[in-house]
C-alpha cells in the first residue's frame, strides 16, 4: 500500500469517526431531553475503560445502548469515567515500548463524546507513593502475590498483564516487573475512587466490561464485597450480540432449565447456523478468523492412512482472558501440551495432529501472540516424533473434515470441542470451558486421570459416546446463540477500522423494553433480578 493511499484512509477513518461521534453527541443530547428521571430508583454505575480509546468499540456500545435505554425508563445511570486516571491502561499500552504512555487526551475526547449529557463522574490519577516503595523489590511471583488494604491487587491485575503481553509465562524482567507495578498503581488508584463513588451514589448494581481486565475488575471486587449487584458483558458468538451475567462473563456462565429441549423449528434453527459454521463462514466481534477454509490435502490425507488413527489436539490462545477459568485441571495449556507429547512418545501408532487456534497469530492485528503453539512446537522437540504432525494459525485446514477422519478429539476449552461433540466425536477436554458444566464431553477432574482417559480411549476399540453427549451439546449451543446472544444490530454497524463500531440512525423509542426484546431482557435483568435470557422464538 502506497504512502498515499494510507493516508487518505487515515483521513477518511478520523472523519468518520469524528462523523459517528457527533452522531452520539447529538443522541446523547436526545436521551437528556426525552429522560424523567424517577428519584425513587438507586442509580446503575456503568465502568469500561478497557474496551476502546479514541472511537466506539462494540462492547463500548453495548454498554452505552443498555444505560440510554435505562435513563428512558427513568433509571439513573452514573459513568464512572477516566480523565487520564491510570499511569497505564490496558488498550493505551504499547508492548514494543512498555515505558510510553498511554493517548488519554484521544480516549479522553472521545468519552466527552459518549457521555454528553449523561451523568458522568470523572477519575484522575494521583501516585500512591506508600504502595509504589511497597512494591519497589518484588518479583513478578511476589507482585502477584501482592495485597494492598486488603485488596489483593496482584491477582485482579495479573488477567489483564497476561493479555497485555500476549504471553501467559511473564518474563521477570525489568520492563515486565514496570508495567506490572504500573498496572497496580493504577488499579489501586481506580479502587480508590471507586469506593468514593459508591460512598456517593450507593447504586442498586454496576455494569461493567468483560470483568478480568483490572480497572473493571477492581471496580467489580469491591462492589461484590459490599454485596453490590454486578453485571459483567461480553460480545456474544453471532454478529452485534452481547452476554450480560452475574458470573464471569468471559467463561459464558449460561443456566438451562432442567428438561428444557428444542423444538424441530429450534433444531433447524442450529443446524442452519452449523452449516456456515463448519464452513469457515462466521464472525464473531467483527473479526472473520476464517479466511477461506480448505479441505485436508492429498499430503495430509496419506500421512494419516500411515496410522491406525488419528487424533487431533486443538489448542487455544494462551493470554485470552478465558485461560483463567480454564486451568483449573492443567496449571496452563501449554503443560497440557507437554502431556500430549509423553503420550505421543507411548502410541506411535497413532497421528496426533496438533491444530493451532486461527486467532493466535490473526494477521493484519495486534492481537498476535508472543508465546505460541508454534514456539512450543519448535523448542519442544515434538516434530522429532514422527507421529506429530504440526498445522500453524495460519493455515485454514477444515479442522471439521479433521474431526470427521478421528478417533477422538483433544481439546483444551476452544469452542471446537463444543462443535465435535455435536457432530457426534467422543471429546476429551483438559481445560474448563463454558460447556463442561453439562454433559457433553468427558471431562476428568486431575491430571492423572485426564491422561487415563486419554489412554483408554486410544486402546479401546470402539468409543461408545454417551448418548446425552450429542443431545446437551446442541441445547447449550442454541442456548448461546439464541436465549443468551442479545442483539444491537438494530443500533450498530460495521465500520472499516476492525474493533470499532459506527452507531446508526434510530428513533428513541427503539430503546423500549416495548419495541426492543435485547432492552426488555436488561432491564428486568438489571432492575428486577431476572435472567439475562430471551423469550422462545
Amino acid at each position: 500500500m502506497s504512502r498515499l493511499l494510507r493516508a487518505i484512509q487515515r483521513i477518511r477513518s478520523s472523519f468518520r469517526r469524528r462523523e459517528n461521534d457527533a452522531r452520539i453527541r447529538a443522541i446523547g443530547r436526545a436521551i437528556g431531553a426525552n429522560s424523567v428521571i424517577d428519584p425513587q430508583q438507586q442509580p446503575v454505575i456503568f465502568f469500561n475503560a478497557s474496551t476502546r480509546l479514541g472511537g466506539l468499540s462494540l462492547n463500548a456500545g453495548f454498554s452505552l445502548l443498555t444505560a440510554w435505554g435505562l435513563r428512558l425508563q427513568g433509571i439513573p445511570v452514573v459513568h464512572f469515567v477516566c480523565n487520564a486516571g491510570m499511569s497505564r491502561c490496558v488498550l493505551g499500552t504499547n508492548r514494543d515500548d512498555l515505558s510510553q504512555q498511554p493517548p488519554c487526551a484521544k480516549c479522553i475526547e472521545h468519552s466527552k463524546a459518549e457521555y454528553n449529557g449523561a451523568q458522568a463522574v470523572w477519575f484522575s490519577y494521583l501516585l500512591d507513593e506508600k504502595l509504589r516503595q511497597a512494591m519497589a523489590d518484588l518479583s513478578i511471583e511476589k507482585l502477584e502475590e501482592l495485597s494492598f488494604a486488603d485488596l489483593p491487587l496482584g491477582k485482579l491485575v495479573m488477567p489483564a498483564l497476561r493479555w497485555e503481553l500476549r504471553r501467559h509465562h511473564l518474563k521477570d524482567d525489568k520492563a515486565t516487573r514496570s508495567l506490572y507495578r504500573e498496572f497496580i498503581l493504577s488499579a489501586w488508584n481506580v479502587a480508590q475512587n471507586f469506593t468514593r463513588l459508591l460512598d456517593q451514589v450507593k447504586p442498586q448494581a454496576v455494569v461493567v466490561f468483560n470483568g478480568q481486565f483490572f480497572p473493571e475488575a477492581t471496580a467489580r471486587y469491591i462492589a461484590r464485597q459490599r454485596g453490590i449487584r454486578t453485571v459483567a458483558h461480553e460480545v456474544g458468538m453471532l454478529p452485534f450480540t452481547a452476554f450480560f451475567t452475574e458470573g464471569e462473563a468471559t467463561a459464558y456462565p449460561i443456566d438451562i432449565p432442567e428438561g428444557a429441549t428444542l423444538t424441530d423449528a429450534q433444531n433447524q434453527r442450529l443446524d442452519d447456523y452449523l452449516e456456515k459454521r463448519f464452513q469457515g463462514n462466521f464472525k464473531m466481534a467483527g473479526i472473520q478468523f476464517w479466511q477461506g477454509m480448505k479441505p485436508l490435502d492429498a499430503e495430509l490425507l496419506e500421512k494419516m492412512a500411515g496410522f491406525t488413527q488419528t487424533v487431533p489436539v486443538f489448542t487455544n490462545v494462551i493470554f485470552d482472558t478465558s485461560q483463567p477459568h480454564s486451568n483449573v485441571v492443567f496449571p496452563d495449556m501449554f503443560t497440557w501440551l507437554d502431556h500430549v507429547s509423553q503420550l505421543a512418545k507411548r502410541h506411535p501408532e497413532t497421528l496426533f495432529v496438533i491444530r493451532a487456534h486461527p486467532d493466535e497469530l490473526r494477521p493484519g492485528t495486534a492481537k498476535q501472540s508472543r508465546e505460541t503453539v508454534r514456539d512450543w512446537v519448535k523448542h519442544s522437540g515434538a516434530l522429532l516424533l514422527p507421529n506429530i504432525l504440526y498445522i500453524d494459525a495460519l493455515e485454514y485446514v477444515s479442522s471439521y473434515e479433521l474431526i470427521q477422519k478421528s478417533k477422538f478429539v483433544m481439546v483444551y476449552n476452544s469452542s471446537i470441542g463444543l462443535e465435535a461433540a455435536i457432530m457426534g466425536a467422543p471429546v476429551l477436554s483438559a481445560g474448563r470451558s463454558r460447556y463442561t458444566r453439562y454433559p457433553t464431553v468427558f471431562f476428568p477432574q486431575s491430571i492423572p486421570t485426564c491422561m487415563e482417559k486419554a489412554e483408554e480411549l486410544l486402546c479401546t476399540e470402539s468409543i461408545e459416546v454417551p448418548p446425552e453427549f450429542v443431545v446437551n451439546a446442541r441445547k447449550f449451543l442454541y442456548y448461546q446463540l439464541y436465549k443468551t446472544a442479545l442483539s444491537f444490530d438494530e443500533f450498530l454497524e460495521e465500520s472499516q477500522r476492525p474493533g470499532l463500531v459506527l452507531m446508526k440512525k434510530f428513533s428513541l423509542d427503539k430503546l423500549s423494553p416495548d419495541q426492543s426484546e435485547t432492552m426488555k431482557v436488561i432491564l428486568g435483568g438489571l432492575t428486577a433480578d431476572q435472567p439475562f435470557l430471551l423469550g422462545d422464538k
